[in-house]
């Protein structure tokens, strides 16, 4: 049965015989279509960010691995999390059982700690490179630096198991429509796990990108460097767009979260929660929305992705013209 109370709501009876009803606002069909929205949007730009870096068969960087570990990181959020909460924003309530809310929970820091872990790595391989110029291909190749990023999914995994196991309950946010573990509950583990994985990664980030844009500003000077075969590998890799852009996906990261983390330390120290679901819903999805941007960020600063991309589509509109393409450039996608 079918009725309506006022312009912006319907209540929808889901039994004749069960007074249980579901009531749609405008401001919750709005609230679950911007969630729809962003998985859509996150599921499919990292779909094409992983086929265009499998698919491309050129030379590549070694960061290329860690940009791959992202996108499956953004992947399996936008799979799995973002969706779970769609139907949760329409009724308010979280229908799919503690279980697969501990599991949200789980998934969505582990994935979080695999992103900042991930960024680190991409710092270190920014500052090999400008560091070590000369070293930097005998340093970093690929091998070593999917061994890093499988050891940091498995660390990663390890270490935010504690609550999946059942020591704390999950917790649904009535405001952002999304299932956390409850953190506060285990106050000593969720400090050492911050100090585990933000400590070492935000100081390793600031040393190295701060190195790398002294050094960048040093060579634009036109600071004299004694060893003429290390200042000109030295400048080759300075201007590598990667620089830019792996030092844009880590802003874009912490610009995402930042308000999410602001709010919350000002309401755990002071006490007091903000009555305004709308801001706690929004800083919420700000932070998920990351997994987005680091497509835009990629196409935008990035030409060797840009050209990867191109020789996908090419490939995928018509093989044999990509194949000719990518001839005439050098790369063939079959090889």
């Amino acid at each position: 049965m079918l009725r309506t109370r006022d312009t912006s709501t319907m209540i929808i009876f889901s039994d004749s015989s069960d007074d249980t009803e579901i009531v749609f606002t405008l401001e919750s069909l709005t609230q679950a279509g911007i969630i729809f929205i962003m998985a859509l949007a996150i599921i499919i730009t990292n779909v094409l960010i992983i086929a265009t870096f499998l698919n491309f068969r050129g030379p590549s960087e070694v960061i290329n691995c860690y940009l791959l570990s992202l996108a499956v990181a953004d992947l399996l959020c936008g799979v799995i999390v973002v969706p779970l909460s769609v139907y949760p924003a329409i009724v308010k309530d979280w229908v799919y059982g503690d279980v697969i809310c501990r599991l949200v929970g789980y998934l969505e820091v582990t994935l979080w700690a695999v992103t900042v872990y991930t960024f680190m790595w991409i710092s270190v391989d920014r500052y090999l490179a400008v560091r070590k110029p000369l070293r930097y291909e005998t340093l970093q190749t690929k091998t070593r630096g999917q061994c890093w990023m499988a050891f940091t999914w498995i660390s990663a995994a390890m270490l935010c198991c504690p609550p999946l196991l059942g020591f704390t309950k999950p917790l649904f946010d009535r405001d952002a429509y999304i299932c956390m573990l409850d953190w506060g509950s285990m106050a000593a583990y969720s400090v050492t796990l911050s100090i585990l994985v933000l400590g070492p990664s935000l100081i390793t980030i600031v040393y190295t990108y701060t190195y790398i844009f002294m050094m960048l500003r040093k060579l634009r000077s036109g600071v004299p460097f004694h060893d003429k075969e290390y200042a000109t590998a030295l400048s080759e890799n300075l201007s590598n767009p990667s620089h830019v852009m792996s030092f844009a996906l880590v802003i874009a990261f912490w610009c995402s979260w930042t308000p999410y983390i602001g709010v919350k330390m000002y309401e755990y120290f002071t006490g007091t929660k903000f009555q305004i679901q709308f801001l706690h819903f929004g800083i919420v999805w700000l932070g998920f929305l990351n997994s987005f941007w680091k497509a835009l960020i990629l196409i935008t600063l990035s030409p060797q992705f840009r050209l990867a991309l191109r020789i996908f589509c090419m490939t995928i509109c018509c093989r044999y013209k990509g194949r000719m393409q990518a001839e005439l450039i050098g790369m063939d996608p079959d090889d």
